[in-house]
């Protein structure tokens, strides 16, 4: 049986994590992680951006390389939840970014792996 690895993003929470003038412009800071996963050599099958609310409309839904991106309808969380609890019921290895505590709670309990946004950053670098 072959494992796919599955590494879920936390969009919101991984451009939030610094403080670079992202609130100024949510769109251009979506865009601009994306760009960033999109040209990593990350050591996944699949990379899921998940964009919530105005981050939205800086990348479209759908497919670039190994990158998908998804829209959260509302807040995030659920999504990203959704997301992993797929992921890991397909066998998947799962990771997701993220420093929400709650949700990290949650993506466990389902089996998932949990890694912060400097993990992720420090790849981008």
């Amino acid at each position: 049986m072959t494992v796919v690895a599955t590494l879920i993003v936390d969009g919101a929470n991984v451009v939030g994590s610094r403080p670079d003038g992202w609130w100024r412009d949510r769109p251009g800071a979506a865009a601009r992680l994306h760009r960033g996963l999109v040209a990593a050599d990350l050591a996944y099958a699949e990379v899921v951006l998940v964009l919530e609310g105005k981050a939205r409309a800086g990348v479209p839904e759908g497919r670039e390389g190994s990158v998908r991106t998804v829209h959260a309808p509302g807040e995030g969380d659920a999504t990203i939840a959704d997301v992993a609890r797929s992921a890991v019921s397909a066998n998947e290895a799962t990771a997701v970014v993220t420093a929400d505590r709650a949700l990290a709670a949650t993506v466990r309990a389902g089996g998932a792996e949990v890694m912060g946004p400097g993990w992720l950053l420090d790849q981008l670098a």
